[in-house]
């Protein structure tokens, strides 16, 4: 992570100061920095991405396409598109600030998620992604660090830095040969490099993301990622139930079909997933988790 020098804070505060006042970093990825700012003629808090200085003309393309992608999605549990721009000849967009945590940052915390928590925030999420899916947006990057839970315990979904069309030509990376997304999270066939997925790779990394979720671990680990790939590949996916025994059978059925390795054999939709998943979930929980299920 590079840290973002002062002066290049104060530059870009001058730049956007009649627009946003820059308060502080909120973060700093691969490729950009987030700034918590406030937006001066709606009186609201905002989240600001800017682009680093020096990055390859495929990150430039990569951060016009985010920015693309985010203005023509519009759902609840999608993280928007408010502004972009360019400041200091460096690409940025403006997004709300979410006064809570990333879901990665409540594992790290809490370890394991409640299982009727973890099915309302994976519906969540299966919703954004259905509504992604139906524009033909393929998010390829669905893990933790790309989920925000707000205070309110609504989920959205963020980062669509990797996401691809699924009319669209395929990328210059994939073209060589270089497998795009986190392993940990990647489906079989996004694994193997291949030119075209669809749908069906975001529910598998979404079900990695309830795996862990539930157990406090990925699914498939190693020493390297090479290892993890070839688990991805040919390692059977593993029983939700051997982790956590409080997790009913049907959901831990449900899981399973969404970690197989055939996407043939995974629910077609994202909304199909969520659907069989919250169906499993209700019909065994208590009243007082239902409660929260359905909310």
């Amino acid at each position: 992570m590079t840290a973002t020098q002062p002066s290049d804070l104060t530059g870009i505060a001058g730049v956007l100061g009649d627009r946003y006042r820059i308060d502080r970093e909120l973060g700093a990825g691969g490729m950009a920095t987030v700034y918590l700012a406030h937006d001066l003629k709606h009186d609201r808090p905002v989240a600001v991405k800017v682009m680093r200085t020096g990055e390859a003309p495929m990150d430039i393309e990569r951060f016009h396409r985010e920015i693309r992608v985010v203005a023509r999605l519009r759902h609840p549990f999608i993280l928007p598109l408010y502004d972009s721009g360019e400041a200091l000849g460096r690409l940025y967009f403006v997004m709300p600030y979410i006064d809570g945590e990333s879901l990665r940052g409540r594992l790290v915390r809490d370890g394991r998620v409640p299982c009727a928590q973890a099915v309302e925030i994976t519906r969540q999420v299966a919703d954004a992604l259905y509504a992604a899916h139906a524009e033909g947006v393929i998010h390829r990057d669905v893990k933790p660090e790309n989920i925000l839970i707000a205070k309110s315990g609504h989920a959205l979904l963020a980062d669509f830095g990797i996401a691809r069309a699924t009319d669209a030509q395929t990328h210059t990376a994939t073209q060589v040969g270089i497998t795009i997304g986190t392993v940990a999270y990647m489906s079989p066939e996004q694994a193997m490099g291949e030119r075209t997925i669809d749908a069906r790779s975001d529910i598998y990394s979404l079900g990695c993301v309830l795996y862990e979720m539930l157990s406090g671990s990925v699914p498939f680990e190693g020493p390297t990622a090479m290892s993890v790939l070839s688990k991805h590949l040919t390692a059977p996916p593993p029983d939700i139930r051997q982790q956590r025994d409080d997790v009913a059978p049907a959901v831990a059925a449900t899981l399973l079909q969404a970690l197989a390795k055939d996407p043939g054999d995974r629910p077609a939709t994202a909304l199909e997933f969520a659907s069989r998943l919250v169906t499993t979930a209700v019909s065994s929980c208590t009243s007082t988790t239902m409660s929260f299920i359905r909310a």
